[in-house]
């Protein structure tokens, strides 16, 4: 396992930026939420987009526009039109991102949201903190969290993933677990994803964890996320491990770091820029030409008790 050829300093040539503190400047939302006869006249006017977009905020805290318009809406203007509307029946909670300086807004349940979904993800940065007893108290929390960027970056990988299915009928994002979801389904292994989930494209079916970089972390830090896998291996799947990276810099040290390693999971590298669906990611153990998703190697484990979340088939998966 890795280890052995890692630093316990920060790699100096990363140019990494300092870690996230939480945005102060955030808008916050609106605490009028709607009456009890409103909101039920509400709820027959969701669309089953919306549905779907009130189920990924519940699991996954938030959304931008420009996120939620790529996965959803067939253009930008047409996504601002709805959510507005989603914002104004209390659906969602609406933020604008003043730190950033993009114009952006992003976008968290909302009283309407929270009774669609009772009993969302509450804390991106304290997992086990006590349920929040109102929209906005989960709003602020989430606004809050110095983890914001990270969920957004993670966030990312998954809707351009979501996008392409729109492209190519064949492609489809069978799972798409949040990291409370996936270090809860695979607690007895102890691995802790900033995400996961499940591929289907050109007739092959990836499983995948991400493990999402921004460079903060020294490689000891991330090397020894890899050796938390080698649990699951015993009973469970051996699912790629992506390590996605802002920088070329950054990942050939990854690269370096790894060379002739021995992992218990494949691990691939590539870089936030490049789409995920396509040839962005180049496997550790055989860095030669980058590889599309669905090329990278994949084990869905054993059919026993003791690997309950294996996938099956793609028209019988949930």
């Amino acid at each position: 396992m890795p280890g052995g050829t890692s630093t316990s300093n920060p790699d100096p040539a990363d140019n990494s930026p300092t870690p996230e503190r939480p945005p102060s400047k955030l808008r916050r939302p609106s605490a009028r939420p709607p009456s009890k006869a409103d909101l039920l006249r509400y709820l027959r006017q969701l669309t089953l987009r919306d549905h779907e977009l009130l189920e990924w905020l519940a699991e996954h805290y938030l959304l931008s526009t420009a996120q939620i318009a790529t996965a959803l809406f067939p253009s930008e203007r047409s996504a601002l039109l709805r959510l507005a509307t989603l914002h104004r029946i209390g659906a969602v909670h609406r933020f604008s991102d003043v730190r950033a300086g993009t114009g952006q807004h992003l976008y968290t349940l909302g009283p309407l949201g929270l009774v669609v979904h009772p009993h969302p993800y509450s804390d991106p940065a304290h997992p086990d903190a006590r349920p929040t007893r109102t929209s906005v108290e989960r709003a602020h929390r989430i606004i809050g969290s110095g983890r914001l960027r990270h969920l957004l970056g993670t966030n990312q990988l998954f809707i351009d993933l979501h996008a392409y299915t729109r492209t190519d009928p064949s492609a489809r994002l069978l799972r798409w677990w949040s990291e409370q979801h996936a270090t809860t389904a695979y607690a007895v292994a102890g691995i802790h994803p900033d995400g996961h989930g499940i591929w289907h494209a050109a007739g092959r079916t990836v499983g995948f964890f991400l493990e999402h970089d921004n460079g903060t972390e020294n490689l000891r830090t991330v090397l020894r996320k890899l050796r938390a896998y080698e649990r699951l291996t015993e009973f469970g799947p051996r699912y790629p491990v992506l390590l996605r990276v802002p920088n070329h810099r950054r990942e050939a040290h990854l690269l370096d770091a790894l060379a002739g390693v021995p992992t218990a999971m494949p691990v691939a590298t590539g870089l936030h820029h490049e789409h995920p669906a396509g040839p962005a990611w180049t496997l550790t153990s055989d860095p030669g030409p980058r590889r599309w998703l669905h090329e990278l190697p994949s084990d869905h484990g054993p059919d026993t008790a003791t690997n309950p979340h294996r996938y099956t088939d793609p028209d019988d998966f949930p």
